[in-house]
């Protein structure tokens, strides 16, 4: 049985979000408030600043009883957005909630359709087009707005404590450093809530299990000073790009696929189980959600499977390209150096330095016909595993599924990473963890036609409402 009262849940947050929700997403999608690593001159810029300041405008205009906010900012950091909400009643004051979330975004990226772009904000079909919006500009709203949905029916809730970082995009470097400095005010939560993941449909509330850990890098083949006439060096001068084809067949089989063993981990029985239980639902919809040219397909027709490559193998995506000029321009030179910006995707499990150290020296050793090899690590970030999660936690997930969506709730690994997930895991054993998101299937968070399924973002709002409500009633 619901705790919240669902018509007067819906209808809050159902107007809520088009009186003010989306206005502001509107506002907050043009900026271009690129994440650190993709915009190492933010700080002169001035985006980040304009986004989190919009966003704590934002807050000022709620009417949510004990809560105060700040902007925290240490020196050269990104800024993060800070909001504190007494509990409802003191004798449930000591019980605290920590909701999550991030302001800052990936880069523009190509192919957005006719009418959409990167920071162009666009309503069409009960969709938000713009980069940042459902990664993860809603997060602060769903948080407030749950609360005070609490508030207005008179439903008790416990302290919550709002995190809002500017530096999730680049691995959240800059986050261990306001935890550190917020420990105390944080205090010892209960229960994590992260509005930044996946959903597999729009259909029901998924909540996540396990996030894959990242690995990222730049790998540098180096062979002449400077360029040189193709036919004068050719059959003399080893291409730089061959050297590094030779180099990534070490870590990564072109014919398959498959990693190096140093990747791989043992999958245990019960996710394999929990993998198959997501395809039977999803069904082709796994492969189906991306957009394939013509003919193209994935290569393995085993849903399960695929799913298990998805969120409990290592994969490696090859995101950039350097040392070449466009098509346009490229002259027949033989180039002296190719470079290629690559991210690992790691199993949950794996510890990702140890991981980083093997893969280092695997491209680093034995550089063929002696050119210049580098792998220059950026910031590996281990993967997570929740915890088994409470029957009060279960019950409530399912109860806000049903009420709310009108279908069970479903749980899943997830292919990405949330760094602050491993963070606060390892900070507090003992804490609970609801992680889930409004990125389903065609939402493509980091690619062209970013997009917020708003009926989703208004469900997710009313069921961090029925979350919350049950940590107070159901503290054990």
């Amino acid at each position: 049985m619901s705790l919240t009262h669902p018509e007067l849940t819906r209808e809050f947050a159902e107007h809520a979000w088009q009186d003010t929700v989306i206005p502001t997403l509107k506002e907050y999608i043009p900026i271009p408030n690129k994440s650190p690593a993709f915009d190492p001159d933010w700080l002169a810029n001035g985006y980040m600043h304009q986004a989190v300041k919009l966003l704590s405008r934002w807050v000022e205009t709620r009417s949510v009883k004990g809560l105060t906010q700040r902007i925290v900012e240490l020196e050269g950091r990104t800024p993060l957005l800070w909001c504190e909400i007494e509990a409802s009643e003191p004798s449930i004051s000591a019980e605290t909630v920590l909701l999550y979330g991030h302001y800052d975004k990936q880069p523009e990226f190509s192919g957005w359709e006719e009418g959409l772009g990167p920071w162009l904000a666009v309503e069409r079909d009960g969709k938000l087009y713009g980069r940042g919006g459902a990664d993860d500009g809603y997060s602060i709203f769903s948080s407030l707005l749950a609360i005070e949905i609490l508030q207005q029916q008179g439903i008790p809730h416990p302290r919550c404590v709002v995190l809002i970082e500017g530096c999730e995009e680049s691995g959240s470097f800059d986050l261990p450093f306001y935890v550190d400095a917020l420990k105390e005010e944080i205090g010892n939560p209960k229960l994590v809530i992260c509005l930044d993941s996946e959903c597999g449909n729009y259909d029901q509330l998924w909540t996540t299990t396990s996030l894959r850990g990242m690995l990222p890098g730049v790998l540098s083949v180096e062979i002449l000073t400077e360029g040189q006439h193709s036919g004068v060096a050719g059959g003399i001068v080893p291409s730089t790009f061959r050297i590094l084809r030779n180099v990534l067949e070490r870590v990564e089989d072109a014919d398959t696929g498959r990693l190096h063993d140093v990747l791989q981990v043992d999958i245990p029985e019960q996710v394999a189980r929990a993998a198959a239980g997501v395809a039977q639902t999803l069904g082709a919809e796994i492969t189906e959600r991306f957009p394939w040219i013509e003919g193209a397909h994935a290569g393995n027709d085993d849903w399960a499977d695929l799913v298990l490559e998805n969120t409990w193998r290592p994969s490696l995506a090859t995101v950039g390209l350097g040392g070449a000029p466009s098509i346009a321009d490229a002259g027949n030179t033989l180039r002296p150096e190719t470079a290629t910006k690559l991210v690992f995707r790691l199993p949950p499990t794996l510890d990702a330095q140890t991981a980083a150290t093997a893969i280092k020296q695997l491209l680093e050793e034995s550089p063929p016909y002696g050119a210049r090899v580098t792998f220059e690590l950026e910031h590996p970030q281990t993967g997570w595993c929740a915890p088994e999660s409470a029957l009060w936690l279960q019950a409530a997930t399912q109860t806000a599924s049903s009420t709310y969506f009108g279908r069970a709730a479903l749980s899943m690994g997830v292919g990405g990473t949330i760094p602050f997930m491993k963070m606060l895991g390892d900070a507090y054993p003992e804490t609970q963890f609801f992680v889930t998101g409004v990125l389903g299937p065609k939402s493509n968070a980091h690619g062209p036609n970013e997009f917020l399924h708003i009926e989703t973002g208004i469900r997710l709002t009313c069921c961090t409402a029925e979350i919350l409500a049950a940590s107070v009633h159901h503290p054990t």
